[in-house]
């Protein structure tokens, strides 16, 4: 209760109700608006202290066994990727939160993950980070350019996470930053180039500093930098990095390693057992090299993991098992109109055919869904109906009209 016309004093700092704004009274004692605020900041100031600057005590970080159970919860199959990453973000942050108790320093483990398109490298470091309650950041490789020259610069990276982590600096670094598309900054041939390649080779240079760790000044707004600009001084010892990729055509890289070429007899008994079907399994350091990374930016991402092709059973369970699946995605989306929407099993079926067709992994299976109910999202909202039961005809049907597969079939 808040009074101002008695002849009350503040129990803290002792000045009357005429000589403050607002005295609070309490059971036995009194509080001026003053003394109040104070008193916030240093309650906010302890229970942060409290805390890291992760948003979470100590005794709260997740082991990998927790980390990859809630991973399982939206990625279907990957069982290697989500070890090797549960694992890596683990120690990374267990690293931060044990601090400096002796000499010995633990080094940052950044990611690189090799795999197809759309078999979930990006879902799973955005999982992570909205696990742990991190700055996230994804990063397109492609749009980078050395210092200089036209795009954007390297720092750009970092500006990103400092918006995701609304300019808290302290935040930021501590996030995780995902590169996605690595792999189109590979120089052109394995041996270094003589004149200058500004959007490969360079780009990998320009990231060593970063992957390393160092402190870097970051144009707040992004864009180039120029004298007049205030920068940001951003360390990026913490920022735990993660690097995705298709890397296109590695595979042939690997069967030379392997000396597995499908021309030819086996040269002996160990090359028998290598699943050619898989060769993604076997992928190296050397093979990333041979690819076009150059050796130190390959020596700044440790850990390297693989990500399986999809086959039709891993996007068939994609398709409705996960938490966010597409499928569940649409009911909801229906559900805001009033409207049931209901699926025939023989129609999933059918839309997992046609995403092993056209080959473009969980991405397909959106846009083949998309499709199919892209008249019904525009009809519906304005009739009352109440119910939408799709069977295999429709989509059959709506697949079939749309122009998409008209060219498909012109070609």
């Amino acid at each position: 209760m808040a009074k101002k016309d008695t002849n009350g004093y503040c129990s803290f700092c002792g000045r009357s109700d005429k000589d403050v704004n607002m005295l609070i009274s309490g059971m036995s004692a009194d509080i001026c608006d003053s003394c109040a605020e104070q008193a916030y900041q240093i309650v906010k100031e302890s229970v942060e202290a409290k805390k890291t600057s992760l948003g979470i005590d100590k005794t709260q970080l997740p082991d990998p066994k927790t980390i990859k159970e809630y991973l399982d919860g939206y990625i279907i199959g990957q069982e290697n990727a989500k070890r090797y990453l549960s694992v890596a973000v683990y120690n990374h942050y267990k690293r931060i939160l044990q601090g400096k108790v002796d000499d010995i320093e633990i080094e940052k483990s950044n990611i690189i993950m090799v795999g197809p398109t759309g078999t979930g490298k990006t879902l799973l470091a955005r999982t992570i980070a909205k696990l742990l309650h991190v700055p996230f950041a994804i990063v397109d490789a492609t749009v980078l350019t050395e210092a200089g020259y036209v795009g954007e610069d390297i720092e750009s990276i970092l500006t990103r996470l400092l918006q995701a982590s609304d300019y808290d600096v302290a935040a930021a670094e501590r996030g995780i930053v995902f590169i996605d598309e690595i792999d189109k900054i590979a120089r052109k041939s394995d041996n270094p180039s003589i004149t200058r390649d500004v959007s490969g080779e360079g780009v990998q240079q320009g990231l060593l500093k970063l992957l390393e760790g160092s402190i870097v000044n970051v144009p707040p707004q992004g864009g180039r930098k120029h004298p007049d600009q205030k920068m940001i001084a951003v360390d990026t010892k913490n920022i735990l990095f993660v690097c995705g990729g298709a890397f296109d055509g590695i595979e042939r890289k690997i069967a030379q390693r392997l000396n597995t070429m499908v021309v030819g007899y086996a040269s002996s008994k160990s090359n028998a057992q290598v699943d050619r079907n898989n060769l993604l399994q076997y992928v190296a350091p050397q093979d990333l090299k041979s690819f076009g990374l150059i050796p130190e930016i390959i020596g700044r991402l440790p850990i390297l993991t693989y990500l399986d092709a999809l086959d039709r059973s891993a996007l068939r369970r994609i398709l409705t098992e996960p938490k966010n699946s597409i499928i569940k995605q649409y009911v909801k989306l229906f559900k805001m109109d009033g409207v049931d929407l209901t699926f025939e099993d023989d129609v999933y079926e059918y839309i997992v055919d046609k995403a092993v067709e056209y080959k473009l992994g969980a991405r397909g299976l959106r846009s083949i869904v998309e499709t199919i109910m892209m008249d019904a999202m525009f009809n519906i909202p304005s009739t009352k109906q109440a119910q939408l039961h799709v069977t295999k005809e429709y989509a059959v049907e709506q697949l079939e009209n749309s122009q998409v597969v008209k060219l498909r079939n012109s070609l």
